[in-house]
């Protein structure tokens, strides 16, 4: 089966995960794949099983003769974003697309080469999209389908393999992925993620990440006799995101540029929340972000009154590259498999956080691979099966050059 296929399968199957919920996993549809997704790995000979916090785990065993090469995992989420994903998901295929604007459907959305100027380097392939109403769920459902399709390759081609592992976790997209991830359990040297875009990426610096949120406490007289009285909790708000340099969003930067990034906000006159996310991948200038934000609450705090500003700052993660710099063969062998595969290597900053950041700092390193897709986490997104063919290229690549440190 190829991985576009297996992409097809899996996408139909909802799996939005739930910022709202404490449970593990934040929504129990991300089982329905996970049994799936079982099932296929018994059939293509893989031990596997998925626990009771919804984490798929197999162990594939060497090639005798290879038992001694590195343990090395190959790893992808299984739940999408929420939004985008209420109803059911209709995947399209344009085969020999033209590289040229393109309608979805009749949701009234069309895939534009104005925002999306890599569209006409995808000229000829067949392109993958909805119907324009949800997700497609290829973020990160393609890189599932590519670790699976270099099982099933590994077997019918019979290539010398040394230990493989693969999971498939859930609620990557809250952030919370990796969290129960068993280590011990998956038993790899190495690891990667397949949850990047571009086929040919390749990323080990990700940006160090916290969430801060703005609590503001006002005080509410009549308007009419409230002069040097009123403090407007939603003004105070206003203030404090017009005291951040205006340039340093995610709209104004791009590569190794951090920013704060306001997610959302609330309020009234006697009560109002601003809740931001900060990142950037210099852990200097990530704390630097970090003082000006107190600075901010405790200028107001000494303008308005104490405790009309309280700023609480809660750490997310870090930048893998302080554990991959240890063990550069995982960033080096993976450009070799791409020249191997014929696919140009792209050595990225991730501008966000992936289950591989953190598995890192758990004793996992684990750096991200591209899994060929686009525009994630809403309803353009978009891969081609082509991209998809040459990124399990590159796995089965990666597996080989492993093999071979035996």
């Amino acid at each position: 089966m190829k991985a576009y296929e297996r992409l097809l399968k899996y996408v139909v199957v909802r799996t939005p995960s739930d910022e709202t919920s404490d449970t593990v996993p934040s929504s129990k549809c991300q089982f329905d794949l996970a049994g799936i997704l079982v099932d296929e790995l018994k059939e293509l000979g893989v031990e596997a099983h998925v626990d009771e916090q919804c984490y798929v785990y197999g162990k594939i065993p060497a090639t005798p003769g290879y038992e001694s090469s590195p343990k090395i995992g190959f790893i992808a989420h299984m739940d999408t974003v929420s939004d985008f994903c209420d109803h059911e998901i209709v995947p399209v295929l344009h085969p020999d697309y033209d590289g040229k604007d393109l309608v979805l459907g009749e949701s009234g959305r069309t895939l534009e080469v104005s925002a999306f100027p890599h569209l006409p380097e995808l000229k000829g392939r067949t392109l993958i999209t909805t119907d324009g109403t949800t997700v497609l769920g290829a973020d990160d459902k393609a890189g599932i389908a590519e670790i699976m399709t270099m099982i099933e390759r590994i077997n019918e081609e019979n290539i010398p393999h040394g230990p493989i592992r693969v999971a498939f976790t859930p609620d990557e997209e809250i952030g919370t992925g990796a969290s129960h991830f068993n280590v011990p359990e998956f038993d790899a040297d190495f690891g990667y993620t397949l949850d990047g875009d571009t086929e040919g990426e390749i990323q080990y610096e990700n940006f160090n990440a916290c969430k801060a949120d703005f609590e503001i406490t006002g005080f509410s007289v009549h308007p009419g006799s409230s002069k040097d009285t009123m403090i407007n909790a939603s003004l105070v708000a206003c203030e404090i995101n017009n005291m951040l340099p205006g340039c340093e969003t995610p709209r104004g930067t791009e590569g190794y540029e951090g920013f704060y990034h306001l997610v959302s906000m609330s309020g009234d006159v006697g009560k109002a929340e601003l809740h931001y996310f900060l990142r950037d991948h210099d852990a200097n200038m990530f704390e630097s972000r970090q003082k000006t934000l107190r600075l901010i609450e405790k200028d107001l705090n000494e303008k308005w009154g104490e405790g009309t500003v309280k700023l609480t700052i809660t750490q997310q993660y870090k930048n893998m590259s302080t554990i991959i710099k240890d063990c550069m063969h995982l960033i080096e062998n993976a450009k070799t498999a791409c020249e191997n595969a014929n696919v140009p290597a792209q050595i990225l900053p991730i501008r966000g956080g992936t289950d591989g950041c953190q598995l890192s700092f758990k004793g996992l390193p684990c750096p991200n691979l591209g899994t060929g897709g686009h525009a994630y986490h809403g309803p353009y997104e978009h891969i081609t099966v082509e991209g998809m063919d040459l990124v399990t290229d590159v796995v089965i690549e990666i597996v080989k050059l492993y093999a071979e440190q035996n």
